[in-house]
């Protein structure tokens, strides 16, 4: 894969990691603020990782493919 590649896939996870952590956070951070750090990392993981790969990556790559067909996936 080239650097420029990398860099763009790079940026499309990071476009849903952010946002979704922070959220997350927000959400449930109290809720879960009393738990050992090695099970909030296990629960956040487990929730998120799906969600990034199976939703939030492919429906950004969904929104880029609409404005930049250049950036589609092959």
């Amino acid at each position: 894969m080239k650097t420029k590649m990398k860099l763009i896939a790079s940026l499309k996870i990071w476009v849903v990691i952010y946002p979704s952590i922070t959220l997350f956070l927000y959400l449930f951070g109290d809720v879960m603020a009393a738990m050992p750090l090695y099970q909030r990392t296990l629960i956040l993981t487990v929730s998120l990782v799906p969600w990034i790969v199976f939703l939030g990556v492919p429906f950004v790559e969904l929104v880029l493919g609409l404005f930049r067909p250049d950036l589609k996936r092959k």
